[in-house]
């Protein structure tokens, strides 16, 4: 469903936002930069008021005020933010352990009196949604850098759930402390809770992009996440890159970020292409595979383990896919297994003999699948479990985000970093003024004490004389209030001979950060490579190997798992019932259908064979052999597989290698050239092929002979006969075609066929049926050829028939 929702409506959330057309007490946060508010529009006069009708107000009153909503909650809940990658409620869960001081170094806390502070002072919510949340954080399988360090049952990557609140205990992670460490540096805003008794911050000065190291998924209104988690070490080399080099491109980021690097491991499938594609338009999927080993046994025998899974598998979802395969039962509202079913159910126990889950403390994924035989092929067995079970899996990207302009919007990798980059140096920058401030106002404490050391005589006798000693001090000594208070509240050990030499000592180590500080802050290329340095500091402590494998294979899926490979009949008959029967050179007569049906079509060919059929409306549709149900009944209708149109049947049956040739006509007397790959297709509603005009219909389709000068025969339905080089029809995937045969007044084309040597005519002559060969001569394409005394029923040349 994620993947459905349009992408671009944060788009309108902005322009309603920047046009001004937001309800009042709906307002959001202001424009980007790049939108100029619209000028005021002029007052109507006074003698025209303009009278709205009712149903317009509340339209566009309804409109504006659900698109509010539907921005606060992707902003407050659903969508992280780029510059610490959190949600709302994540972050508080952060702020909150730290204000408890349920840091790393710290005791464990029970989870109940950390869901309890959240929700009472930063996130009035429920509390099994902050619990939640809390859970997933501490989660090595949901997490690749998990920020909460859990005590006690958490849950399991089987999809167990995780121990009451009241019954775990939780604390900071280290890795956390990026996130929370320079909190109390100026770094970020903060704001009123929901009841104005306490402070939260905004955001969190993240030390790392988090929203590409540990992932985000969620749905808001109209708008959903879905980032995947990334290796550390890699995102930091390439962020900090971009910090040094302003000429940093997209190539280098795309070379240095080979893809995602999932906590459960696994093996990328898609190619580097596919790969950039998702990150340079911020929108894609790619495949992920299981990875496995075969272990060897005694006497030959081997067995197959997986050792990881993709995201979103487990061990208790796969051997419940085998279990649901292995024993089906009927489809709902069905009330027996169907033909498809039972045929997975064969395939499957004729090559599995055993399933089980083996995981356990030392290894956390452990799956154990043994072979009905030693003999079987292991990348058949392998490629059939990945093919029928969550083995092998697709994840998708979607790299929304709330972005530095306060909106949620679709952004690729480049521009994510490119974000994160410009809040860590803002971030840095906020940190070194904060700091300059507090050295210049300790600088100034100190200056006033040294004078007061200095002149400490004079200071005690002004002060036991004085009624007013604060200010006669700023008077005396030039002191400014600041340094007054300080002075009146100071002890007198404070005044000692040593604490003077400290407060000079202490001056002169503040007057030199004071020096660095000013030197960063007006350099900004120092400033830069001072983040990028830290970045890289941070990832040599906290950074770790890639886990999840890139390496391209092609995809395990349905149509080429292993089946059973043996000689197959498809039958069709006239009223589209589609069978199966096992092998070649049947008695075709010998066959029974229901009652007023009979036999149209019969193709032979192998189990695992595409079949393509071909509709008289002129689309084609494509499924494996095997699909089709065999057995002993009268089949199923061609329109429960494919998705017919209305009014339409199947004509004819093909199969063959992707490059083989056929020749398409329409009764209309056009028609071209195209092969078995053009005419193949995923879709269960197939492809259009041929373009008709009311009226007609598709013809047979003709095969073309690979070898030898070819020919086309046309008869019409007024017994006329024509033959011409195939070379002069055009091949196109698809179409209308050329002219084969020009055509009289209500004639139609009638049959077509393709061949190479001789033409021999199957027909009626004087009410007997005959069969001739015929000398023909050979034309242009779109003549209206020579009669033939015979009504033209077959014509058969060369390899035509087959």
């Amino acid at each position: 469903m994620k993947d459905e929702i349009d992408s671009n409506t944060p788009d309108l959330f902005v322009h309603l936002e920047a046009s001004g057309e937001m309800p009042e007490g709906h307002e959001l946060n202001a424009a980007p930069p790049e939108l100029s508010e619209p000028p005021e529009p002029p007052a109507p006069p006074e003698e025209a008021v303009a009278v709205e009708e009712p149903h317009d107000d509340l339209a566009d009153y309804a409109k504006a005020a659900y698109l509010a909503y539907a921005m606060a909650v992707s902003k407050s809940r659903a969508i992280p933010d780029v510059r610490d990658g959190q949600k709302p409620v994540q972050r508080r869960i952060l702020y909150a352990m730290r204000e408890m001081g349920n840091e790393s170094d710290k005791p464990h806390k029970k989870s109940a009196r950390i869901v309890g502070d959240v929700i009472g002072k930063y996130h009035p919510h429920g509390d099994s949604a902050v619990y939640e949340a809390a859970v997933r954080m501490a989660q090595d399988f949901s997490l690749r850098y998990p920020l909460i360090d859990g005590q006690g049952n958490f849950g399991s990557l089987d999809g167990d759930s995780a121990a009451a609140m009241r019954y775990t205990e939780v604390r900071l992670t280290p890795i956390a402390q990026l996130l929370l460490a320079e909190l109390d540096q100026g770094t970020v805003d903060y704001r009123q809770n929901y009841d104005g008794s306490f402070q939260e911050p905004t955001v969190l000065p993240a030390r790392l992009p988090f929203l590409l190291l540990n992932g985000a998924s969620g749905i808001g209104v109209g708008i959903a996440t879905e980032v995947p988690p990334h290796n550390l070490r890699e995102v930091c080399e390439v962020a900090a890159c971009m910090i040094e080099s302003p000429a940093f491109s997209e190539a280098q980021m795309l070379d240095m970020i080979p893809g995602p690097d999932f906590p459960g491991g696994g093996q990328i499938l898609s190619s580097n292409q596919e790969i950039r594609n998702a990150y340079s338009s911020g929108r894609g999927t790619i495949a992920v595979r299981a990875r496995y080993v075969f272990e060897e046994m005694a006497r030959g025998q081997w067995q197959m383990v997986i050792t990881e899974l993709p995201p979103g598998a487990s061990a208790a979802k796969v051997l419940s896919e085998i279990e649901t395969l292995t024993n089906p039962q009927p489809k709902l509202g069905k009330k027996s297994v169907d033909q498809g079913q039972m045929q997975t159910k064969t395939l499957l126990l004729s090559l599995l003999e055993t399933a089980r889950d083996e995981s356990d403390k030392e290894q956390s994924v452990r799956i154990v699948f043994g072979p009905k035989s030693s003999r079987i092929d292991r990348d058949e067995f392998a490629r059939t479990l990945m093919a029928y079970t969550s083995l092998e899996t697709t994840v998708s990207f979607n790299l929304v985000q709330v972005g530095l302009d306060g909106n949620p919007m679709q952004k690729s990798l480049f521009t994510i970093l490119t974000e994160w980059c410009q809040f860590r140096i803002k971030t840095v920058e906020k940190r070194l003024g904060h700091r300059l401030g507090k050295v210049n106002e300790r600088i100034h404490i100190l200056e006033g004490r040294h004078t007061v050391f200095l002149n400490i005589d004079e200071v005690i006798k002004l002060i036991r004389e004085s009624d007013e000693p604060k200010q006669a001090l700023m008077e005396r000594f030039a002191l400014s209030e600041r340094q007054a208070d300080d002075i009146l509240e100071i002890r007198l050990r404070q005044l000692s001979r040593l604490e003077g030499i400290k407060i000079e000592q202490e001056i002169a180590e503040l007057m030199k950060e004071r020096g660095k500080l000013e030197s960063l802050l007006a350099n900004p290329t120092r400033m830069k490579a001072l983040v990028a340095r830290e970045i890289r500091e941070d990832a040599k402590k906290f950074g770790d190997d890639r886990r999840t494998l890139i390496l391209q294979e092609k995809r395990a899926s349905l149509s080429e798992a292993a089946v059973l490979d043996e000689p197959v009949t498809i039958i069709l008959s006239e009223k589209g019932w589609l069978r199966q029967r096992q092998g070649h050179g049947l008695d075709l007569a010998a066959l029974s259908f229901k009652e007023g049906d009979m036999l149209f079509a019969a193709h032979e060919c192998r189990s695992p064979d595409a079949l393509i059929l071909l509709a008289s409306d002129g689309r084609a549709y494509t499924v494996t052999a095997s699909q089709i149900p065999g057995g002993k009944g009268d089949g199923v209708p061609a329109a429960s597989l494919i998705g017919l149109q209305a009014g339409t049947r199947v004509i004819s049956l093909l199969t063959g290698a992707a490059q083989d040739k056929v020749l398409l006509s329409s009764s209309g007397g056009y028609g071209f050239v195209t092969t078995i790959g053009d005419m193949s297709s995923r879709q269960k509603g197939g492809k259009l092929l041929m373009t008709l005009e009311d009226g007609e219909r598709v013809l047979p389709p003709a095969r073309v002979p690979s070898q030898g000068l070819c020919y086309v025969a046309c008869a019409s339905s007024s017994d006329r006969l024509l033959v011409f080089p195939l070379a002069e029809v055009r091949q196109v995937p698809k179409g209308r075609g050329v002219i084969l045969m020009g055509l009289g007044d209500k004639d139609t084309l009638k049959l077509v066929s393709v061949f190479t040597g001789a033409l021999s005519v199957k027909g009626v002559r004087r009410g007997r049926a005959v069969e001739d060969a015929v000398r023909f001569d050979v034309a242009k394409r779109a003549r209206m050829g020579t009669t033939i005394n015979m009504k033209i029923e077959v014509l058969l040349g060369g390899e035509a028939q087959k």
